[in-house]
């Protein structure tokens, strides 16, 4: 039996569709959404293609942006010898939240998955290379801990190395406020053979 019409048994579905948005979630948004005062629910719509419409990959290290060259790449005050390769451009907000990086990245939009049929001409590894023929002094490798992020890792790391490149990949291991016995086997021994002196 049918609770809804058959808008908003529609906007639930759409809202559903979304990553992370389980059926009770959209529940929720949609009727908060048809609660809002039309002018509202109007500025949403056209935001959301506005984006959809205006944002695209930054030319030169590929994250999303609304500009022909994104923020980071076009700030001077960044050391573009030092590259930051990422898999998309929330792992790039990640690292900028913490003020610690002042390098350029590099998004490769995905990682290298045989299983979901995902190789290297699918990722952006030769716009990667291609940066690579201006002067850099290191790339750091900040894909995830997956097996494709690691996968990832490996494959760039062999395909850098011969270029005399330094290459780096960041540290993993315990979280903050990790309890070591929920912990997995790989991470502590990462967490291990990257301890340092205190």
């Amino acid at each position: 039996m049918d609770y809804y019409s058959s808008h908003i048994k529609n906007l639930i579905e759409e809202l559903g569709r979304l990553p992370g948005v389980g059926s009770k979630t959209a529940q929720r948004l949609a009727f908060h959404i048809i609660s809002l005062p039309e002018e509202r629910v109007e500025k949403l719509a056209e935001t959301i293609v506005s984006a959809r419409r205006n944002i695209h990959e930054c030319k030169v290290c590929h994250t999303l942006t609304d500009r022909e060259v994104c923020p980071i790449c076009s700030d001077p005050a960044r050391n573009g010898r030092v590259i930051m390769v990422v898999e998309n451009s929330r792992d790039l907000a990640a690292y900028e939240k913490t003020g610690k990086f002042d390098g350029v990245y590099h998004v490769l939009q995905g990682a290298i998955s045989p299983m979901l049929g995902i190789g290297p001409n699918d990722i952006r590894l030769k716009e990667l290379m291609v940066r690579l023929q201006e002067p850099v002094d290191e790339v750091i490798i900040a894909t995830n801990s997956s097996l494709e992020g690691e996968t990832t890792a490996m494959y760039i790391s062999k395909l850098i190395k011969p270029a005399g490149i330094k290459v780096t990949r960041i540290a993993s291991g315990v979280p903050v406020g990790g309890d070591l016995e929920y912990i997995d086997e790989v991470t502590l021994q990462r967490a291990l053979e990257g301890r340092t002196e205190l």
